[in-house]
């Protein structure tokens, strides 16, 4: 029940705010009466009080909030109970109020006391007051907090405290006072724990820009341009482009380049801003440059929604005609709008005179040319949020047309520059025989189609059909009768709360197994603790779950895993399970299961030859956990076979790991969580028996998904049992690409180059790469291969693949010898064409004996000219 103190000064017009009341009246209330009152409340209801208590005061802890979970943690560690803390001399209070502090109870508690530590995160808003309130109390212990005796630093003031450093500290100070062997001994172990050596991760997953997302274009700047960045997904740009950097609060965008400007030599900057940024207080700041007087271009990157934060609304009525308006009423010089889609304002659509509205393909002349103007100048560059047009599509709020990207991999040479074109992580490496190349991941792709304007010829867009569904391969006889009746693992020990960790990718639902375990753990009458820990997940970027199982709520001390803590790790992403922040979690000892499957990174869009590390991953894991205690399985590849989603991986992730005899749970409660959880259940479900399958025969799954006589193939250096085996497929291909003089012009030199090697060294290394690259020259993608090639019987059959109903192709070329040129970069600009070029290709294709002679129209081009003399 809450008490109303008595006993403070309350003045005779009491504490309320009434009218009219002046500024000095105010403040003389707020300083006078009402903190007094505040303190007399906190006072009256016990909101601050002594959690432990000791019959022998020595050393005391001052905590609150969050730290007050880590401390108890860190007692736990100690192995303190209030028995223990009793016998150390240790008192522990809890502050409910920071501010004002309420000074009585502070002065009762650090009565006998000879130290007291103030544990807070961030700044030091207690250890000031506490000093204050015991400065002039006879006997008064020592007080530190962010810095020792000594000054030196002590619970930091950046990052978050953890539980293994408050112990560490804690038990030093305690055992400066009070000699005990067994607390000297637990200390040591955690200082041990902090003191692992940090394994430096072999790749790292940060955010980046989703499918599809406008700022992938939105963000890109002109040859010699700086680009300011602010708040919102635009600040990813960042971390791939060195000539974007900054960060400022909303509504100060632009206001360093007001400062910097006057004192350099660079005349002009970019400067990005979102549309909900802009409508807060952006506006703001297009004022403040106009007044200034510099030359600055904002960006207005009109997406359409809060995109950073999960797809909201932007709060207020704004429009792209609006913005127009806004911004000639501030006397912005001059103002365009570039869009994805130039039709769809209609012909009137409402923007202030003199607006300017051209197609993002050529962004970086308007970019050029708006640079050069002087004063505060505007680019809307309109196009919805990638993620948002899934979403919308989903619901039928938004046109999905029916029109998808592919890649013809035996024209594409890899060079990647479709991903520089598009910075689409939609756009994936492809390892074939031939080398690297590159292919559409057709359930991510938001259709955005900047990709295709990559310069080569291997795109083509399918119109019309859809998407092939994945069809999942079944025995001849039933499933169960493969499997024996799947028996009930036992159970891990709960004797203290049991800490398991999942890692993995935004949207892969790894909230969601946290959800079902805890649920499940509800269920059975079990305490738990949840903290995801996501960030900017959504945007591909990591995800963690920490998880703690415990018999009742006393056992959860604090929900964040602290070093070396995990009992289990769940890893979704291998990326994400051998990061820094995960290995320091782990522990010798700590169960594993881990997902094989490699999902490429930003990295890949900026490095073509981008290696996805998986062997020095897998070796860090197997490192810091023991090898015996991990689980590395092809989850990803399994579940979306099984189950024609990829989504089903983490559920069949669990399922392994809970068969195993990881999870404290039974399966019935697990079950019944997911059926709760209401989204996909059959499935999630089947995902959940199928991973439990799995961990009982991982061998028979693998033979039910991929066929007894499926082998599994790399295309690397071993990728062929005999060099003969490399030389024969080249000279096959070469074949087909000319004739047999020809390839037999290829046979010579590596037959040539492998008795050379075989002579002088032994080894065959310097064979297999002539083999490789000697072909890579020769079988060059002119105009009569690129047609042999998009006419191909096998490139009909990997379309159908993917592909059903009725659909039709379209090319995008840009033939050399009636196709204009791009004046920002001197390529070919290529062209859709229908399907009736096909009839063309395969006339082309049959004419390739006039490749290299006299009558070849295409071969008196510079760049054919280089392919022959680079063969020579």
């Amino acid at each position: 029940k809450i008490k109303i103190p008595r006993d403070y000064n309350m003045p005779r017009t009491g504490l309320n705010i009434r009218w009219p009341d002046e500024p000095k009246d105010q403040e003389e209330r707020l300083h006078r009466y009402k903190i007094e009152a505040v303190r007399a409340f906190a006072k009256a209801n016990q909101l601050d009080r002594t959690v432990i208590e000791t019959s022998s005061p020595q050393i005391g802890v001052v905590t609150c909030g969050k730290s007050y979970m880590d401390v108890r943690q860190a007692l736990q560690y100690l192995g303190l109970d209030e028995t223990e803390a009793d016998r150390l001399g240790l008192r522990v209070y809890k502050v409910a109020m920071t501010w004002p502090m309420e000074p009585e109870g502070i002065v009762n508690f650090a009565k006998d006391l000879k130290k007291v530590l103030v544990v807070e995160e961030k700044r030091g808003l207690m250890e000031g007051q506490i000093k204050e309130i015991l400065y002039n109390q006879p006997n008064a212990p020592i007080i530190i907090g962010k810095k020792d005796e000594m000054g030196r630093e002590l619970f930091p003031s950046i990052s978050a405290l953890d539980p293994n450093s408050i112990a560490i500290i804690l038990g030093r100070a305690i055992l400066e006072m009070v000699n005990d062997e067994h607390l000297a001994h637990r200390v040591n172990k955690y200082e041990l724990i902090s003191n692992q050596p940090k394994i430096k991760p072999a790749m790292e997953r940060t955010p980046y820009f989703c499918s599809g997302c406008p700022h992938n274009t939105g963000t890109k700047l002109p040859d010699g341009s700086i680009a300011l960045s602010g708040i919102g997904c635009h600040f990813m740009v960042q971390w791939t482009d060195p000539n974007t950097s900054g960060y400022t609060q909303m509504g100060a965008e632009g206001a360093g380049w007001m400062g910097e400007a006057p004192f350099i030599e660079r005349p002009h900057a970019f400067q990005n801003i979102g549309d909900g940024t802009y409508y807060h207080s952006g506006l703001l700041a297009v004022r403040a440059s106009v007044a200034s007087g510099v030359n600055v271009t904002y960006k207005i990157l009109f997406n359409d929604a809060v995109a950073m934060t999960g797809g909201q609304q932007v709060d207020g009525p704004l429009t792209v005609p609006k913005i127009t308006h806004q911004l000639t009423g501030e006397s912005v010089k001059k103002i365009v709008v570039v869009t994805d889609e130039p039709n769809k304002y209609g012909s009137n659509p409402g923007f202030a005179p003199s607006v300017e509205i051209y197609h993002r393909d050529e962004y970086t002349r308007v970019q050029k040319e708006i640079r050069k103007i002087p004063g505060t100048t505007a680019i809307i560059y309109d196009q919805t949020c990638g993620s948002e047009k899934r979403r919308r599509r989903k619901r039928n709020l938004y046109p999905d047309p029916p029109k998808r990207a592919f890649i013809n991999d035996l024209v594409c040479e890899g060079c990647g520059d479709c991903s520089v074109k598009s910075n689409c992580v939609s756009v994936t490496p492809l390892e074939t025989k031939y080398g690297r190349k590159r292919k559409i991941d057709q359930s991510a792709c938001n259709k955005d189609y900047s990709c295709v304007n990559g310069f080569c010829p291997s795109f083509v867009t399918v119109h019309g059909g859809g998407l092939k569904k994945q069809t999942v391969k079944k025995p001849d006889i039933p499933v169960e009768s493969l499997f024996p009746v799947i028996s009930e693992p036992g159970q891990p020990d709960l004797k203290n709360a049991y800490g398991i960790l999942v890692t993995g990718i935004g949207g892969t639902g790894v909230v969601t197994i946290g959800a079902i375990i805890g649920m499940a753990a509800h269920l059975e009458g079990k305490s738990f603790g949840g903290l995801d820990m996501a960030g900017l997940a959504q945007k591909g970027g990591a995800v963690w779950s920490h998880l703690q199982i415990a018999s009742s709520d006393d056992d959860i001390k604090t929900v964040r895993l602290g070093n070396a803590s995990a009992k289990v790790l769940i890893g979704g992403d291998l990326v994400v399970s051998g990061s820094e922040k995960t290995l320091g979690i782990l522990a010798e000892g700590t169960q594993a299961v881990v997902n094989l499957h490699q999902q490429m990174t930003r990295e890949f869009n900026k490095d073509a030859n981008f290696r996805f590390p998986h062997q020095e991953l897998q070796r860090d894991i197997s490192k810091r956990v023991g090898k015996g205690n991990v689980n590395f399985i092809e989850a990803t590849k399994l579940a979306t076979s099984l189950h024609g989603n990829s989504i089903a991986t983490n559920m069949f992730l669990l399922g392994f790991a809970f068969q195993k005899g990881l999870i404290p749970l039974a399966s019935k409660s697990l079950n019944r969580a997911i059926e709760l959880n209401g989204v996909a259940v059959k499935m999630n479900q089947m995902a959940f028996i199928w991973g439990r399958r799995a961990a009982n025969d991982l061998n028979l799954v693998n033979r039910l998904v991929n066929g007894d006589s499926e082998q599994k193939q790399t295309f690397d250096d071993t990728s062929y049992n005999t060099v003969d085996g490399l030389i024969a497929d080249r000279f096959n291909f070469l074949v087909a690409y000319q004739n047999e003089n020809y390839a037999q012009r290829y046979k010579n030199l590596v037959e040539k180059t492998m008795t050379r090697e075989k002579e002088k060294v032994g080894e065959l290394n310097l064979t297999k790469a002539v083999a490789r690259y000697y072909f890579k020259l020769m079988a060059y993608k002119d105009e009569y291969e690129v047609a042999r090639l998009h006419s191909d019987k096998a490139f009909e059959l990997k379309v159908k693949a993917q592909f059903e109903g009725n659909y039709r192709l379209r090319y995008h070329l840009a033939p050399p010898l009636f196709s204009k040129k791009d004046p920002e970069t001197g390529h070919l600009i290529k062209r859709e064409f229908g399907s009736w070029v096909g009839v063309l290709f395969k006339i082309l294709a049959r004419l390739k004996f006039l490749r290299g002679t006299k009558f070849d129209l295409f071969g008196y081009t510079q760049e054919r000219r280089m392919e022959r003399g680079l063969i020579e």
